[in-house]
C-alpha cells in the first residue's frame, strides 16, 4: 500500500457525528495521519509490531497501523458513541489483529511497542495532553504524538522530565472542520505538531 492509497482509505472511514467539545474530538485528517504513518512505518516503527492507539476516537491512526502491517493493535478509548464508529471502523479486519477497550486511558496497562496518539489539546481540560503524555511513557519506549504548536515548550519539557528525547518533529496545518457550536469557519486551521520520542 502507498501513501496515496493509505490516505484515500483512511478518509472513507466514518467520522464522529455528534462530536463531544469537552473531549476535543476532532477528527485527524486523513492526509496527516497517513503522512505521519506512513514516516513511521518506513522507520520501521509499525510492521509486526505491537501497537496502543490511545484516546483512539474512530480509529484512524490504529486502523492505518493495521492497514500497514501491525501485528496487533489496542484502541483505547472511553466514549461509547465513538467505540460504536470504531466497530464500524474495524469491522473489515481480522479480530485477531486487534482489540477495543472501553475504558480510560489512565487505566491501560499493557507493555506495547509503539503508542500513536492525537490526544485532547489541553484548551478544555487543563494539561490533560500531559497525561496522554504521562501515560504513554509508562507502557512504550517509542511514541508518535500530536500537540498544539503553541504547547511545544511545555510537551518538550514534559517528554525529557519523562527520560525521552526527540528523534523527529514534523509541523502541519491541521484543518478543524465545522463540527460544533463554537466553530465560526467551516474550516480552521491549527498549527500542530507531531513528535516522535523513545526512551533514553
Amino acid at each position: 500500500m502507498a501513501q496515496k492509497d493509505l490516505a484515500i482509505f483512511l478518509s472513507k472511514l466514518e467520522l464522529f457525528q455528534t462530536p463531544e467539545i469537552k473531549s476535543e474530538q476532532y477528527p485527524t485528517d486523513s492526509e496527516i495521519a497517513a503522512e505521519m504513518l506512513w514516516f513511521a512505518y518506513m522507520n520501521e516503527d509499525i510492521e509486526e509490531q505491537t501497537i496502543a492507539d490511545l484516546g483512539a476516537g474512530t480509529g484512524i491512526l490504529g486502523i492505518g497501523c493495521l492497514l500497514l502491517g501491525a501485528k496487533k493493535v489496542f484502541f483505547v478509548e472511553k466514549d461509547k458513541k465513538a467505540i460504536n464508529i470504531l466497530n464500524k471502523n474495524t469491522q473489515k479486519f481480522d479480530k485477531k489483529t486487534y482489540e477495543i477497550i472501553n475504558k480510560d486511558v489512565l487505566d491501560f496497562k499493557k507493555k506495547v511497542d509503539l503508542v500513536v496518539q492525537n490526544p485532547p489539546f489541553g484548551t478544555k481540560e487543563k494539561h490533560v495532553d500531559k497525561k496522554f503524555l504521562e501515560k504513554a511513557t509508562k507502557i512504550t519506549k517509542k511514541i508518535y504524538t500530536f500537540h498544539k504548536v503553541e504547547t511545544k515548550r511545555f510537551i518538550e519539557k514534559t517528554f525529557e522530565q519523562l527520560k525521552f528525547k526527540m528523534t523527529h518533529y514534523f509541523e502541519f496545518d491541521f484543518p478543524i472542520k465545522k463540527t460544533m457550536k463554537h466553530h465560526k469557519k467551516k474550516v480552521e486551521r491549527i498549527k500542530v505538531g507531531c513528535w516522535r520520542i523513545v526512551k533514553h
